[in-house]
C-alpha cells in the first residue's frame, strides 16, 4: 500500500462531513414543495448559483465532485469504471448522429474521458484510432452494423456489452478490491436488467446471448436460458446466486430493485471509512456523492410532481453517512 493517498484521504474525510445524512434527507422531505427544497439545498451550498433549475443544480454538484477529485490526484485511471458508461453513451450518440445525418444536440453526457467532438470526428472519418483500443473496436463494429442493418438496438447491444466488458477488465486490472467488487456488481446488475427486459419483450436466445456480458458472479448461459422461458425462471435462477435479494425486489417492483442495487453499493463502500492508504476512499466518496445526488433528484422530482411522501420515501437510497 502506498502513502500517496494519505493526504488525499484526509481531505476526503473532511469533505465527508458535508455529505447529506438521514437528518438532512428528512429535512428535505419535510419541505412543503419543490421551491422550498431548492432553498434548503441552496442554504447547504448546493448549486453554486446555478439558478433554480433542478437539473442545473444537480449537474453543478456532479461537476463539483469531479473537480475535487481532480484536485486530489492527476491519475483518474482508478475512476475509469465510473467514466466508461459516460464514454460509451457518447459514442453511441455519435454513431447514431453521423449515420442518421443528425446534428448532435443535448445527446452527450459531460464528464467522460473522451471529448464527444473527437468521437464524432472518428465516426465521420471512419477512423477510430483516437479512441481507446477496446472502444475503437466496438465503435467500428457498431457503426458498420448500423450502416448495414439500420438496427439501432443491435448497435446499442454491441456498445453496451463492450462497455461492461471494459468496466469489468478495468476493475480486475486495478488490483483494488473495492474497484473490482464494484465493477463485478455493476456488470451483474446490468446483465440482470437486460435479461428481464429481453424476457418481457420476447427477445430471441441469440439476442440475449449477444447482450449479456460474462462476469464472475453470474452464469450468463443459465441466465439467458431462464430469460428465454419466463421472468419467474429468472427469479428462480437468481435465488441461487449472490443476487437472491435482487430477485425478491424485482418481484416487488422495478424501482424497488433499483433501490436495492444502489443500497448494495452503499454497503460495499462503507468499509472504506476505515481505510486511509489506498484510492478506495476517494472512489467511495465519488459513489457517495452520486448516490446523494440521485437521492436528491428523487425528492425534487417527487415534490415537483406532488407525489405522496410515502411514495417518495420508498424510493430513497441509503446514505453513506
Amino acid at each position: 500500500m502506498s502513502d500517496d493517498y494519505i493526504y488525499a484521504v484526509a481531505r476526503v474525510r473532511a469533505r465527508e462531513l458535508a455529505l447529506l445524512g438521514r437528518q438532512d434527507i428528512d429535512q428535505l422531505m419535510a419541505c412543503r414543495g419543490f421551491d422550498e427544497c431548492l432553498r434548503v439545498l441552496s442554504d447547504k451550498g448546493w448549486g453554486g448559483g446555478s439558478g433554480s433549475s433542478a437539473e442545473a443544480l444537480l449537474a453543478a454538484e456532479e461537476e463539483k465532485t469531479w473537480a475535487f477529485i481532480r484536485e486530489l490526484t492527476d491519475d483518474l485511471t482508478p475512476f475509469a469504471v465510473l467514466l466508461y458508461p459516460i464514454d460509451y453513451n457518447n459514442i453511441k450518440a455519435a454513431v447514431k448522429c453521423v449515420v442518421t445525418d443528425t446534428q448532435p444536440q443535448d445527446v452527450f453526457l459531460s464528464g467522460g474521458s473522451v471529448d464527444p467532438a473527437v468521437m464524432v470526428r472518428c465516426v465521420k472519418e471512419n477512423d477510430f484510432t483516437a479512441l481507446p483500443p477496446a472502444m475503437a473496436q466496438a465503435a467500428d463494429e457498431a457503426y458498420h452494423t448500423l450502416l448495414q442493418t439500420g438496427d439501432g438496438q443491435l448497435c446499442d447491444v454491441i456498445l453496451d456489452r463492450a462497455c461492461l466488458t471494459d468496466l469489468l477488465e478495468c476493475g480486475k486490472g486495478s488490483k483494488n478490491e473495492l474497484l473490482a467488487q464494484y465493477a463485478e456488481m455493476r456488470v451483474a446488475v446490468a446483465d440482470i436488467k437486460t435479461a428481464v427486459r429481453a424476457c418481457r419483450t420476447g427477445k430471441s436466445k441469440a439476442f440475449i446471448d449477444e447482450a449479456l456480458a460474462p462476469c464472475g458472479t453470474l452464469d450468463v448461459s443459465s441466465l439467458a436460458a431462464a430469460a428465454c422461458k419466463s421472468v419467474e425462471d429468472i427469479y428462480g435462477y437468481l435465488s441461487a446466486t449472490p443476487y437472491s435479494g435482487a430477485a425478491e425486489k424485482l418481484k416487488e417492483s422495478y424501482s424497488a430493485f433499483e433501490k436495492w442495487c444502489d443500497d448494495q453499493v452503499m454497503d460495499l463502500i462503507k468499509e472504506q471509512k476505515r481505510n486511509p492508504f489506498t484510492v478506495g476512499p476517494l472512489f467511495a466518496y465519488v459513489l457517495a456523492r452520486q448516490n446523494e445526488i440521485s437521492t436528491v433528484r428523487i425528492i425534487l422530482s417527487g415534490k415537483l410532481n406532488e407525489l405522496d411522501d410515502g411514495m417518495i420515501r420508498e424510493r430513497l437510497r441509503e446514505m453513506y453517512v
